[in-house]
C-alpha cells in the first residue's frame, strides 16, 4: 500500500499535478449578489454567481480582493447554489473556462469558474432589507 502523501499547503505546487495536466480551481470567499438562474437560447440552464475572495495578508497594495465570477450547470450544483444569498461565506471547486458568444460588437468572451463542487460555511446575517 502506498502511503497517504499530505495535502498541498497554499503556494504548494509540488504535487499539484504529479505528471499529468490538472485544472483544479478552489475558492473560498462571499457572494457578493445573490445568484441569478438564466435559461440559454439551447434550453440548457446555468446558475451564475459573483465571489469575492480575499487576496489574504501579503496583499500590499488596493485591491485587496478579486471578484470571481462563477457559474453552475449541473441541477445537483444549481440546487446547491440558488440556496445561497449575498454575503454567505461559501466555499467552491471547479475548473477555470473560457466561455465564448456573439454580442453586439463580435464575439466576445470571458473566464469563469465552472463550479463542480459546492457548500456554504456561514449564512449571512440576515439583512432588514432583503425581501
Amino acid at each position: 500500500m502506498t502511503p497517504r502523501k499530505p495535502p498541498a499547503q497554499p503556494g504548494d505546487i509540488s504535487t499539484c499535478c504529479e505528471g499529468s495536466v490538472a485544472n483544479v480551481v478552489r475558492l473560498c470567499g462571499r457572494v457578493s449578489v445573490d445568484p441569478v438562474a438564466t435559461t440559454l437560447p439551447s434550453g440548457d440552464v446555468v446558475v451564475s454567481i459573483r465571489l469575492v475572495v480575499d487576496r489574504g495578508e501579503k496583499a500590499r497594495k488596493p485591491p485587496y480582493v478579486d471578484t470571481i465570477d462563477c457559474s453552475a450547470w449541473t441541477a445537483r450544483i444549481r440546487r446547491t447554489v440558488l440556496t445561497w444569498h449575498e454575503a454567505d461565506e461559501v466555499a467552491v471547486e471547479g475548473a477555470l473556462r473560457r466561455r465564448f458568444w456573439r454580442g453586439s460588437t463580435g464575439t466576445q468572451s470571458r473566464y469563469e469558474v465552472e463550479i463542480t463542487g459546492a457548500r456554504r460555511l456561514e449564512r449571512a446575517m440576515p439583512s432588514r432589507t432583503r425581501a
